[in-house]
């Protein structure tokens, strides 16, 4: 082989080799254009000044792209660079750079040398045409797509097993992840993009065959079978099967789905009937009278702790018995609810008695809130709060920073609120008529060796009954 080099000053030359073989090349004398053989990205611009190398190659790109979409089953659908508005940009300067090279280097071409060029091109599009003719694919609009869909377990039916409806593997798409896949292909002038292969399709996660989802179709079909069975003192509610099976709303997550909204209305109506916080009870009292008493004590259900648990049972699928959390409980779930160990406040006898295991163990005479100042201690069913010794009670705070009164008690036994048993040393006398109008702020004031007595008896929660 002959190797030559051609100048700019040659127009054509034929040269024949030792062998014969005549060989035509063309030499540019003009150095404005590019020398014969020049190409950019595989796309030949030889003989062209860098102005027409710029128009020859946005007017092909332009005319000539075409994006080819790959879809599942072998299916294919293209996008037209016409038709979004589809322009190539070359970086700033770079065909000038390439005809100075090739001036500064002689002008050589010829089948010796590489004056091939490649570079990344700014591509340009209508970004609302290729969002159009991406949302008109048939593959994400036309008629024959199949949904994709995991296996689930079948919706509750009477009298009807739960069972798995098997998985579908479909050919929908990800509408945002296709026109993602679409730009950056054409952002690239890629030729063609391959959907499955860039993750657009929806895939299947959950199959018949997942242990999660029979293991969970298996504890659906015992919730069918199950009851839950509530004790409650010697009464009890059978919450069964079908009412369980009516809360179910699917699962998700590996667990059954209740409608909780529901549960908490079982719980509720639950709570309506056994709850006695709050109630009038008819109370029995040391003198032999039956009167009518209510208050904050009793039994009342934790409605939420218990909805959430209930929820909880049910998602085991096991039959069991409970007795339900309460937000606050009594000594026994009979009508004396209050046991046999109590103190009661007798208002209009002006006299307080310690019953213990059944029988009077102390009592003693009082005097309560000043009914003519509307301090009267308020009628109740109330519990000990707890016990304090050495304590000083006061009244309200005055503009001044002194207080109301300020009264140093040695046994001090709340109940309701600010209201209590205390001994009370400033009295010399105790029951009558004294509370009418010398009574106390609210609280029970006692003889102090009787408060002492007392204080050792009582324990905090003790129930504590006031009746007029």
């Amino acid at each position: 082989m002959i190797k030559r080099r051609w100048k700019t000053n040659l127009c054509r030359i034929i040269l024949t080799t030792a062998f014969g073989l005549a060989v035509s090349m063309t030499a540019m004398a003009d150095d404005s254009a590019f020398v014969s053989g020049t190409s950019v990205n595989g796309l030949g611009i030889g003989g062209m000044t860098v102005e027409q190398a710029g128009e020859h190659i946005s007017s092909f790109y332009s005319s000539k792209y075409q994006l080819k979409i790959k879809e599942r089953g072998g299916k294919e659908e293209t996008i037209n660079g016409a038709d979004i508005g589809f322009a190539v940009g070359l970086p700033d300067g770079f065909l000038q750079t390439i005809l100075d090279q090739q001036n500064a280097s002689g002008r050589a071409f010829g089948p010796d040398v590489d004056n091939s060029n490649r570079t990344e091109m700014a591509n340009t599009f209508d970004e609302q045409a290729l969002t159009d003719k991406v949302n008109a694919l048939n593959c994400l609009s036309g008629s024959g797509i199949v949904t994709t869909a995991d296996a689930y377990i079948s919706s509750y039916q009477e009298g009807q097993p739960f069972e798995i409806v098997p998985e579908v593997n479909g050919n929908n798409l990800y509408p945002d992840k296709v026109l993602e896949a679409v730009k950056n292909a054409v952002t690239s002038g890629n030729s063609e993009v391959d959907l499955e292969a860039s993750g657009c399709y929806y895939a299947v996660t959950v199959t018949k065959d997942d242990e999660g989802l029979k293991n969970l179709c298996d504890t659906l079909n015992q919730v069918r079978e199950m009851s839950i069975t509530y004790v409650i003192g010697d009464q009890s509610e059978v919450l069964d099967s079908a009412t369980i099976c009516s809360w179910i709303t699917g699962t998700a997550d590996g667990q059954i789905q209740m409608n909780r909204d529901q549960v908490a209305g079982w719980v509720q109506t639950l709570a309506g009937k056994y709850n006695t916080a709050g109630t009038t009870r008819t109370f029995h009292t040391a003198t032999g009278r039956d009167v009518s008493v209510s208050g904050p004590y009793g039994w009342k259900i934790d409605q939420n702790a218990e909805t959430d648990a209930l929820i909880g049972m049910i998602r085991t699928g096991q039959t069991q018995s409970r007795e339900p959390q309460y937000a606050q409980t009594a000594v026994d779930h009979s009508a004396q609810e209050w046991g046999t160990t109590y103190v009661e406040v007798d208002l209009t006898g002006q006299h307080v008695y310690m019953t213990k295991d059944g029988s009077v163990v102390w009592d003693a005479p009082c005097v309560t809130g000043n009914v003519s100042k509307n301090y009267t201690t308020p009628a109740g069913l109330y519990s000990l709060t707890y016990k304090e010794r050495d304590r000083v009670l006061r009244g309200a705070k005055k503009a001044d920073g002194t207080y109301e009164y300020e009264s140093p008690v040695s046994y001090w036994m709340p109940f309701n609120g600010g209201i209590g048993f205390h001994d009370a040393t400033w009295r010399s006398k105790f029951g009558g008529t004294i509370y009418q109008n010398s009574g106390s702020h609210g609280c029970v004031n006692l003889p102090p060796e009787k408060a002492k007595l007392l204080y050792d008896l009582v324990y905090k929660g003790i129930p504590v009954i006031c009746y007029q």
